[in-house]
Parts: C-alpha cells; structure tokens; sequence
C-alpha cells in the first residue's frame, strides 16, 4: 500500500472526546473513525488489525475441533421468550419490523444456537459439537464512554459447545482455557492478562474471565501474589482467598475483560427441548458452554499496552504491515524498486512515498507502530536500514538479507 493512496489520514492532535488512550491513539493513527459514544467505523488499518487478530482466533478455535458458521444478527422475539430474556436482558435492542414482528438485536446467540443445533444432534453420536462464529454484536450499553473497549456495536467471537455431560464440558471448557492462552500470546497480551474467578451467576459456582492489566480497564481484580490468579471483586465475599491455591496475599488491579467462558449446563437446552438419546436408549438434555472474545476490544487491549509517548508498537502477529518504508529525497528510483520487489515476494509493506520531510515521516511511522521500519536514502546506498518500532538499534541489510529477516 502507498501511502499516497491510503484512503485514512493521521491526525496531528489527540481527540478531546475520548478518554482511554487505546482510542485517542487509535483515530489520531487513522486506526478508527468515531460516529458516535459507542460507534466506530474501523479504517483500513484498523481493519487490518482486526481482520489478523480474527485470523489468530479462527486458526485457535479450529484447532480444538470447532466449526465456523455465521448466525444472524436478528433474533426473533419468540426465541428470546423462550430463555424469558426478552423482558430481563437490559441491554438487548428491541425492534419492530413492517410486518409487525419484533426481534431483538443479537448480542449473544444463545438464543439461535441452541435451536440451531436440535435440528442436528439426535443422538450421543453427534456429541461432542462446537460451533463458533465472529460477528457483529449490539448492546445498548449505558456506559459506552471508554472508546473501543465498551461499545455498543462490536466484533465478537462467540463459541457454543454441546456435550452429553458435565464431565465431557468440563474436558473441553480446559481445552478452551488452553486455546485461549494461544491467542493471547500471540496478540502479545499473555504477560498482562489473568485468569480471573468470576460470579457463574445461576450456571455455577464460578465462570472465568481473562482480564488484561490496563489502567483504562473499568474492573478492579483482585490478584494472587502467589500463582497470579485474580478474583473479581463483584464476588469478593469478606476476606480474600485465592480460589485456585488458597493464598491470601493480593493485589489489585485495574483491567479490561478481553474474554470470558462459561458452563451454561442446561439453561438453554430445555428451553428448546434440545436433547439426545444415550448409548441406552435414554432422553437426555443436552449440557452447553459458551465462550467469548471481544475481537475489536481485544485490539483495544492491544493497543493500551504496546505503545510508547511516540505511538503504537504493534506486535507482529496482529500489525496491520510487516513493514514500514520510507523513501527520503533523492533515492525515490531505489525505494520504488524495493517496494515492488517486497510486494513481489508477499511481504505486507506500507511504502511512504510522500512528498515530506525525514521528520515527518519518521514521526508517522512511530506513531503508526508498524514492527519494521525501513529506510532507503542517498547514505543507505545500494542497502536498506532497518529499525524495530521497539528498539533504538538500526542496521543496514541487502534487499536478500532483509527478505531473510522480514520472514523470519
């Protein structure tokens, strides 16, 4: 992508409107463009983002013997009767349609999915199941003041499994656990997100959250000194005791919820008579779980830890270019050739070939954050510097050797 072509721009101030940094930083770079509290239009790099942290979730949730679909966002009135969320689900978007009919905006689909799959599972043969998708969700959040990490219009991954007991959910709800801690390593959030006890509400005794340390996060977590494993303080009751280890010793912090899981068992299976017949020939109600990423918070969090006083440092995996490269005057001809030759061998490359000053080009990119910097100028020669967005050190490579290192 040139970037006399890109559609976005950055922009020289910060917002005024805004209160976390993730969103500040996020449309000053031209990551996002804010309609309203709550409402963001994702611009192409935003989307890039998005789009490579949705691949990493796709990949993780596959891996565990998930299969995507894509569900619709309206829900009929009827099915949110059924689970009697229609009246008690507050934050749910209540609409009539020229005929009359009333649906309820998706903002989860448990309501879909469970009826979805009665239609296809009969017998314990067709369990275990899990079916994911990445949709758009709407909430009509009171709240939606902290940019994108609470929204009212928002990416999410939601996954549903069905199992024919507790013990085979409980099985998968670790293998999630697991898979989950995949995608937070390689967003390079894993060092600053906890596994946090939460209230399991009329599900169980406890759900889980993943919280990233952040101080944007509206929770407040309550975190063991000993095997880092947070309490949520909504249930903190008297004293702290660590659920997983006992310890005592704690310390709070402030975070932001990039995921949650819950064992559902049959709260939603006996609303629609979603059952199977056992290996005795017995009716038996289907057990669920479900299991939640906010995809457009996520990059929220991502970016409410990787930055500097100079802007973003996107890890490599979710950056939306492997490369950034700058042509300074006089060696138009050479970076010209670069660019087309790092298109050629598939490498992601925003390619600066404005009319501007070195200044203003170095000072864009650090804010744009993209992992490598480029540059090919008169003093570069026949070579190209190489800078990492997080460290000082620069280097000159050949157009081999920097082909070398951009795919390893």
């Amino acid at each position: 992508m040139k970037f006399s072509k890109l559609f976005a721009k950055t922009r020289k101030d910060y917002p005024k409107d805004e209160i976390s940094l993730s969103s500040q930083l996020l449309i000053r770079a031209g990551f996002v463009d804010k309609v309203t509290a709550g409402v963001y239009t994702l611009l192409p790099f935003g989307l890039s983002v998005v789009n490579k942290i949705s691949k990493i979730i796709r990949e993780e949730m596959n891996a565990v013997g998930a299969q995507e679909i894509l569900m619709p966002a309206l829900v009929p009135k009827q099915n949110w009767e059924k689970t009697g969320r229609w009246e008690t689900f507050d934050a749910l978007y209540r609409l009539k349609g020229v005929d009359e009919k009333e649906y309820g905006l998706g903002a989860t689909h448990e309501e879909l999915v469970a009826p979805l799959a009665k239609k296809f599972i009969n017998s314990y043969r067709d369990l275990p199941l899990a079916l994911y998708q990445i949709q758009t969700k709407f909430r009509n959040e009171i709240r939606a003041k902290s940019g994108v990490l609470r929204t009212r219009e928002f990416l999410m991954k939601d996954l549903y499994s069905f199992h024919s007991d507790e013990e085979d959910l409980d099985k998968y709800y670790d293998k999630i656990i697991a898979a989950y801690w995949k995608i937070f390593t390689r967003c390079g959030i894993r060092d600053k997100t906890y596994l946090t006890f939460a209230s399991g509400g009329t599900f169980s005794k406890y759900s889980h959250e993943f919280q990233s340390e952040t101080e944007a996060g509206e929770d407040e977590i309550y975190l063991c000194k000993n095997c880092l494993v947070g309490l949520n303080r909504e249930i903190l009751n008297g004293e702290f005791k660590c659920p997983k280890c006992q310890g005592k010793e704690y310390e709070i912090k402030k975070a932001v919820e990039v995921g949650n899981i819950f064992k559902l068992g049959t709260k939603y299976t006996e609303p629609f008579d979603l059952s199977f017949i056992d290996k005795k020939g017995d009716k038996k109600m289907v057990v669920m779980g479900c299991y939640g990423i906010g995809v457009s918070r996520l990059m929220g969090a991502i970016a409410e830890i990787h930055h500097d006083d100079k802007g973003f440092i996107w890890p490599d995996e979710v950056a939306p270019f492997k490369a950034h490269l700058i042509s300074l005057e006089g060696a138009e001809e050479k970076a010209d050739e670069v660019y087309a030759q790092l298109v050629k061998e598939g490498v992601e490359v925003l390619y600066d070939d404005r009319e501007l000053s070195a200044g203003e080009k170095f000072v864009e990119a650090d804010l744009i954050g993209i992992p490598n910097r480029l540059v090919v100028s008169v003093k570069t020669a026949d070579k190209i510097e190489l800078k990492r967005r997080d460290s000082e050190k620069t280097g000159l490579l050949s157009s081999e050797a920097l082909l070398k290192t951009l795919r390893g």
